[in-house]
């Protein structure tokens, strides 16, 4: 199942406000300021800073958008 299009449009990363990508094959959504990324568990998003994991550079750079 995709992840609602609409709702990524208004979901902001929560630590800076800033845009979030979708990377369906890790199920998560990232904030690439802050080099966070937040999981999608059964197509909800659990955007808590706590829950967030951080991303290496080399992730990062990987990561299309």
């Amino acid at each position: 199942m995709a992840f609602d299009k609409k709702l990524l449009d208004i979901l902001a990363c929560p630590v800076c406000k800033g845009k979030l990508l979708y990377q369906a094959e890790a199920a998560e959504l990232v904030c690439r300021f802050d080099r966070l990324a937040y999981p999608v568990r059964d197509n909800i998003p659990v955007m808590l800073e706590n829950e967030a994991r951080s991303l290496s550079l080399d992730e990062l750079e990987s990561i299309k958008g």
